[in-house]
């Protein structure tokens, strides 16, 4: 998140989080995990010529820094994709592999000395 990734109308990631820590600043994000919905669109295996709507569900974790100057520091990140249909083994399974994946990215914010609340899928 420095300078040049905003002005430059870069996205801003994790690492630029980090950065800023390991420069010298005190730097605090926010954890918000939700699950949204979504459609995706596919083809039956049956036909090619008609395509099938499905219900996905996303889950997704926001980093928000707390009290850093200027806007669209947000960062969203993926961490699992299943369908709504999923059975409740399945389900759970997506969950664990979001939350360890989840584990990575706060074992990246911890060393780079950055402050905040673990939260899980």
């Amino acid at each position: 998140m420095t300078k040049e990734n905003v002005q430059r109308g870069r996205k801003v990631r994790l690492e630029d989080f980090i950065d800023l820590a390991k420069g010298g600043k005190k730097v605090q994000v926010k954890v918000h995990l939700r699950k949204e919905i979504v459609k995706q669109m596919g083809h039956p295996e049956e036909t090619d010529d008609m395509s099938v709507e499905m219900d996905m569900a996303l889950l997704i974790g926001d980093f928000d820094p707390v009290g850093l100057q200027g806007e669209g520091h947000l960062v969203t990140k993926v961490y699992g994709i299943a369908s709504i249909n999923e059975t409740e083994v399945d389900e759970k399974i997506i969950r664990n592999i979001a939350n360890e994946r989840l584990k990575m990215d706060y074992k990246r914010l911890k060393d780079g000395r950055i402050e905040f609340v673990e939260k899980f899928f």
